[in-house]
């Protein structure tokens, strides 16, 4: 009982700092995007910017911070986790991209938000800017995202966790060198029954 407590303890910890790193890919995945969208590159073109640009940065902390490696279990290789990172999260900007198009060209979400673009203009008059009208479209483009990460978060985290960032188990008939990325595995059919026991 005490051990599944402390594993299930473990994954909420784990879900914590996912959902920190999480933060910060979205940040840099919004700001990318923003930046792009409103230099009038088509939201899905800045979409897909924001997206190749965030998964690195949630690659890196991922490692570092999310998953960590287990030294009990078989290493890691860098580059095969960043190709199954990217892999994981391509299936998240397919899910983003096709409710992005919904919320924009479908049900222009933007409609019912018109309060963001009176925000957003009274922010740009407190700065000196001049305020700008926000149509819909353009509403349905910034607020969007911010409803894709209820959706999108969740399943990047099941998928990295059990598949871009499993480690797989060391056999137990394995020998494990001084360097760890060497692993050997006898052979157990040349193993006598004096020498298994």
């Amino acid at each position: 009982m005490k051990k599944s407590e402390n594993s299930k303890r473990a994954a909420i910890i784990q879900f914590i700092k996912f959902g920190i790193v999480g933060v910060s890919n979205t940040l840099v995945n919004y700001i990318v995007y923003l930046i792009f969208f409103s230099i009038g590159v088509p939201y899905l073109i800045a979409n897909a910017l924001g997206f190749i640009i965030s998964v690195l940065n949630a690659w890196f902390w991922g490692s570092r911070f999310v998953f960590k490696e287990d030294e009990t279990k078989q290493k890691r290789v860098w580059w095969q986790v960043l190709l199954k990172t990217y892999a994981s999260y391509l299936l998240g900007f397919f899910i983003n991209s096709f409710l992005l198009w919904v919320w924009v060209d479908v049900l222009n979400v933007g409609q019912y938000f018109g309060f963001v673009g009176d925000i957003l203009n009274g922010v740009t008059g407190i700065v000196g800017m001049q305020p700008k009208e926000y149509t819909a479209e353009t509403l349905s483009g910034i607020v969007g995202p911010i409803i894709n990460i209820f959706v999108v978060v969740p399943i990047n985290f099941v998928i990295n966790k059990f598949w871009a960032y499993r480690q797989k188990k060391i056999p137990e008939n394995a020998k494990v060198r001084e360097n760890a990325d060497d692993i050997t595995i006898e052979d157990s059919s040349n193993v006598s029954d004096s020498e298994r026991s």
